[in-house]
This record gives structure tokens, sequence and C-alpha cells, in this order.
């Protein structure tokens, strides 16, 4: 039995939002509005809290159930941002947003810029380090939000520096099912946390199609985010040189991934993301029967 087949006799766990439950058997989708300048695709389009509102308010129309936004660019080679640029970058979007009704996401690695986010009325925190502080999940607890937790190897200025797998799916299996267990201990609900395999973060081509193609080891666990959206993986694939030019293998990837086993898609662009997972699911055999 493949691992797609797999995922489809076993449904993975709803994920719990403040006081949205997302279902098993419905795709999530988390618009990307990074306030940066330095963002490998849409650095400096968002870094004024005017720019900022109102591409998140194009985001949430296009169909988002998640806004995640992101104050330190975490591209291949990029520099550590201090958490009080993080937090003067966010400014007032978080608790704009939020007082609009707004499921908000940080992404961060520090609990500093998550406990004041969250202050402000931020629902998620989406650690791309998987907990490399501590500290960060029992922040997360002790405001009762919800958790993503990726995968990565090194951090971002190190992480594409030759990285080394014996067994891609298996470590990151291992690494996201301990650090599970580190977040649940330190009082975040399971019900609460997703995962993200971290595609292209600490990974080489073939890491990141062999994740792709075995998501359903990791939807066992919880809730798998996947993110893909406009990633030189995809160039090497032959979707464009460009990030601007790979919107057609970021929708290919995101479907298989559905496919697959994710249920939640952290996107640029939402409203295609949605469509043709749409599409997708109308044509999935097994939506038929």
């Amino acid at each position: 039995m493949t691992d797609t087949a797999r995922v489809r006799t076993s449904a993975p766990a709803r994920w719990l939002v403040r006081d949205t439950l997302f279902s098993a058997s419905e795709p999530v989708h988390v618009g990307i509005i990074n306030v940066t300048p330095d963002s490998f695709h849409d650095g400096g389009r968002h870094d004024d809290a005017d720019s900022a509102l109102r591409r998140a308010q194009e985001l949430l129309a296009d169909g988002a159930h998640i806004v995640d936004v992101g104050a330190e660019s975490t591209r291949p080679g990029a520099d550590d941002v201090a958490s009080g640029d993080q937090l003067r970058r966010i400014g007032p979007l978080v608790a704009k947003l939020s007082a609009a009704g707004a499921l908000v996401s940080i992404d961060t690695r520090n609990p500093e810029v998550a406990a004041r986010a969250l202050e402000d009325g931020a629902a998620v925190i989406n650690d791309v380090s998987g907990l490399a502080d501590p500290e960060m999940a029992r922040v997360v607890a002790s405001f009762g939000a919800s958790l993503v937790i990726m995968h990565t190897k090194g951090n971002p200025k190190t992480m594409q520096k030759e990285p080394s797998y014996d067994d891609v799916v298996g470590e990151v299996s291992a690494f996201l099912e301990e650090r599970l267990a580190h977040a649940i201990e330190a009082g975040v609900p399971p019900g609460k946390i997703a995962i993200d395999p971290g595609i292209g973060f600490g990974k080489r081509l073939r890491d990141n199609l062999d994740l792709l193609r075995n998501l359903g080891a990791l939807a066992r666990m919880a809730p798998v985010m996947i993110g893909v959206s406009r990633k030189s993986f995809l160039g090497a694939l032959g979707a464009g040189e460009k990030p601007a030019d790979r919107l057609a293998g970021s929708l290919a990837a995101s479907v298989i991934a559905w496919r697959n086993g994710a249920r939640i898609f952290r996107t640029h662009d939402v409203l295609e993301t949605r469509r043709a997972i749409e599409v997708a699911r109308a044509l999935d055999p097994e939506s038929a029967s």
C-alpha cells in the first residue's frame, strides 16, 4: 500500500485555531505577508504599515483563512533580525487585523516577538526553527495559542551549505515527533499543533521531492502545513528561473501535496492555490464515492 493510500484511510487530525476547528477533509489556506526588505519573493513590497494592511486584506478577500506575518526573512543565507527590529516592522498590523476578526499567524523564531504578537491578538506562532528556543513552546502554551512546528537543518544563514540525509523522510519524521512531544509537555494541546517538513530549509532537491512524495508519514502525526510557494527547487524542475515565474509550478506541487496528505497551504497566491485544490478535490475519485 502506498503512503498516499494510507493517508486516505487514516485522515489527519483536525486543527484548532482560537475558536475555529479546521476539518481534516478541507484545505486551510494561509496567506503570506512579509514585512521585510529582503524576502526572496515579496521583500520590500509590504514593508510599510499601509501597504501591509492592504495586502493582508487582499489575501483575506482571496480566501485566506489565516494571514501569516513575517518580519524576518528566512531565505537561504539570510542574517538574523533582532527582536526589536522585527517588532518595529510588524508595528500595529497584528492588532489591526485581529481587531477586524482575522486569524493572524506570526512567522518567527523569537519568543519575545511571539509573546508581543500574541498580546496583540495573534492566534498562531509559525516557528521555522522547530522550537530551537525551548522558551517558545512555553510562550505559546501560556497564551493558549496554536503552533506550527517546522523542520529545518541549521539556520537560514547555513542551512543550504551541503545539507545531507541518509533517510530524509525518517529523519524529518523523527525530528517532528520529538518536537511535538516537547510542545505537548510544555502545555500546548495536541489539537492545536500542526507540522511542516520545511521544504527548501536545509534540503537538497531530491530531499524536497522525497518529502513531498511521502507526506503520509507526517500526516499520521499531525495536520501538515506545506510551503512550496515560488521556491527555488521548482526552478530546478523547469518551473521558472525567477520566483515571479513559478506560479504554475507552485500550484502543481500544492495539488500533489494535497493528494499526499497536506491540508494547510502557506502561499503567496491564495486565490490560485484555492482554485487549483478545489479542482483537484472535484476530480479525486474518492470525492465522488
